[in-house]
């Protein structure tokens, strides 16, 4: 069974997904959007910085992430000067470093869905007078509803799955950064294989449903399949 302990850690996890994915989705949908309709030569060179986490080793953008965000970091230098500290080992180093690690999960369906809507529609909301951010909420937003859907499901399930980054910037503290994939870790290596399965099962079942929905999203709506 869990004990204080797991739920703690799967309360943190919560917390961090939830607030990593809205912030993926504020930062990633006007990127996706730039990102699909831009013909600027660094175009390409964008795109290999969003995806760059889904190849480079999670130990090593998180071993970068706390050199940056470290008291003789850039980072850390700056928001030592606004008076917030450094953001290693807390709850908001866990946010900054899962919304870097799981943005490509987030912008390239988005990219997928924008590009599936054609040019159509925005010809269509400009002969009719629409303002750009007129024909982006009422035009584009509608038409590409299933890739929100889809990026919002896989951004929340891959930050909750996160562990080498997590560990590298956040650390392993009790009830402050310690999410629910260290804590399968720490039962493992104190050989508690039973509360291990209990967490781990408990993942697992998670993300087989993650991936039932969004393939369900993907039948159910034409313009997903793009996102395949």
């Amino acid at each position: 069974m869990l004990d204080a302990a797991d739920i703690s850690a799967l309360w943190l996890t919560f917390q961090v997904a939830s607030l990593s994915t809205l912030l993926m989705l504020m930062l990633g949908t006007p990127l996706a959007w730039w990102l699909t309709r831009t013909t600027s030569r660094w175009k390409g060179v964008c795109n290999a910085l969003v995806a760059l986490p889904l190849v480079l080793p999670p130990s090593v953008l998180g071993f970068y992430l706390l050199v940056l965000m470290g008291p003789h970091g850039p980072i850390g230098q700056l928001t030592t000067q606004l008076g917030l500290g450094t953001l290693p080992f807390t709850f908001g180093g866990l946010v900054v470093a899962s919304v870097l690690y799981s943005l490509p999960f987030v912008v390239q369906p988005l990219q997928a869905a924008f590009a599936a809507i054609g040019d159509r529609p925005l010809e269509a909301a400009a002969t009719l007078r629409a303002g750009p951010l007129d024909t982006f909420f009422n035009v584009v937003v509608p038409l590409a509803r299933p890739g929100f859907l889809t990026a919002t499901i896989l951004g929340f399930a891959h930050t909750v799955g996160e562990f080498g980054v997590v560990l590298m910037v956040g650390g392993n503290i009790p009830d402050k950064t310690r999410v629910v994939s260290v804590q399968i870790y720490n039962h493992v290596e104190a050989l508690e294989y039973g509360q291990a399965h209990w967490l781990a099962g408990g993942l697992l079942a998670f993300s087989f449903s993650v991936l039932l929905l969004m393939y369900s999203v993907l039948k159910t709506h034409p313009v997903a399949h793009q996102l395949k």
